[in-house]
């Protein structure tokens, strides 16, 4: 199949490169030629353009940081929807608003190009080993026509239901998971501070009704766990600043739905503050550091 791929950070070159390996001829395009260089390594055409990479493209991927890129990517004045033949597919799995997701699908299907919206959860490591999960926003024949290609890329591959269902879902997730992550922090300082051995304290919560994900696959606390960005200096992973836009989407969501969030709102203020003290490019379970600085200060 033919796919072009738009948009190589953390996320999005070891996506393409699943593809190559998957069998795919892929096309991609970058701001960063250097992102562009690595996946041609692997056989991947680097292209001029995201118009460039996209033609004649049976299947368009994109990553991208927000909503306002996705939107002119496709709808722009130069948007790629007056470049994709008919009946081809857009797969955007960046995390932006709902709203723009519909904006985009809309848009697309004046041109009778099919859209999903399909977010990914499982972090760079899932990306690099083909195992994210695709949470997808659209009809059904859009998704089993997007699933074959997601396989590509992933292990889980749920569809939520129509347009902008992928985005609500995973800002969903996320805000639970930097929740879980804050208390996650809070309750093994707490049992340092009071001479617990952070090893053994994890053992007992993960056998215990405290048990959650981020103790089974992310220990924030240096040392505890190996191969997770807590024990390498907090390097890789999903970025501080990174949890804290989807943090601003959910909230804005509960705004528009009237939906009570207060332990999200807590976790948003918690990733914001912590982003302004220099840890914004940091993984987002270094919130740990927040707790273990304040007994310093």
């Amino acid at each position: 199949m033919q796919i072009a791929f738009i948009g190589l950070g953390n996320m999005g070159g070891p996506m393409a490169a699943n593809l190559l390996k998957a069998g795919h001829q892929v096309t991609v395009f970058d701001l960063v030629r250097a992102n562009m260089d690595s996946l041609e390594g692997e056989g991947a055409k680097a292209a001029a353009s995201a118009a460039v990479a996209a033609k004649d493209a049976e299947v368009v991927v994109s990553m991208l940081p927000a909503g306002k890129h996705v939107r002119e990517l496709y709808l722009g004045e130069y948007g790629l929807r007056d470049v994709l033949n008919a009946n081809s597919l857009v797969i955007d799995s960046s995390t932006i608003d709902a709203d723009s997701a519909r904006q985009v699908g809309r848009g697309l299907a004046e041109k009778n190009i099919e859209f999903v919206d399909a977010p990914v959860s499982g972090g760079v490591a899932g990306a690099k080993a083909g195992t994210l999960t695709f949470i997808v926003g659209g009809s059904d024949s859009q998704f089993a026509h997007a699933r074959p290609v997601l396989e590509a890329m992933g292990k889980n591959i749920f569809h939520a239901g129509e347009h902008g269902a992928g985005q609500i879902a995973k800002i969903c997730n996320n805000m639970l998971l930097s929740v879980l992550m804050a208390g996650t922090s809070e309750a093994l300082k707490l049992g340092i501070d009071n001479g617990l051995d952070p090893k053994v304290l994890s053992e007992i919560m993960l056998q215990s009704s405290g048990c959650n994900w981020t103790l089974q696959k992310y220990n924030p606390c240096p040392g505890v766990m190996e191969s997770v960005p807590s024990s390498n200096g907090y390097q890789g992973g999903f970025m501080v600043d990174l949890m804290r836009k989807d943090l601003g989407l959910a909230l804005e969501t509960a705004l528009k739905s009237h939906s009570s969030t207060p332990m999200g709102s807590m976790a948003q203020s918690l990733y914001a503050i912590h982003s302004l003290k220099g840890y914004g490019k940091q993984d987002f379970s270094s919130i740990f550091e927040m707790f273990v600085k304040n007994d310093k200060q």
